[in-house]
């Protein structure tokens, strides 16, 4: 049970402050292919990250 909610809490935490990684990439500009790779991959890990945390129990008001 410890591990589920370890994994939740990171899935949460990960999808709240992974928008800021997309700052550098896009001023950096997407004139490769390499980094629209990246970009997608951001996109990618962001919204498993979404997923996994959705359910995590700290982000609710209470």
């Amino acid at each position: 049970m410890h591990l589920n909610h370890s994994v939740t809490a990171v899935g949460f935490w990960l999808g709240t402050l992974l928008p800021v990684a997309y700052v550098p990439v896009i001023l950096a500009g997407i004139d490769s292919m390499g980094r629209l790779s990246l970009l997608l991959a951001l996109l990618a890990v962001h919204a498993l990250a979404l997923v996994v945390g959705h359910d995590y129990t700290g982000s609710r008001s209470r």
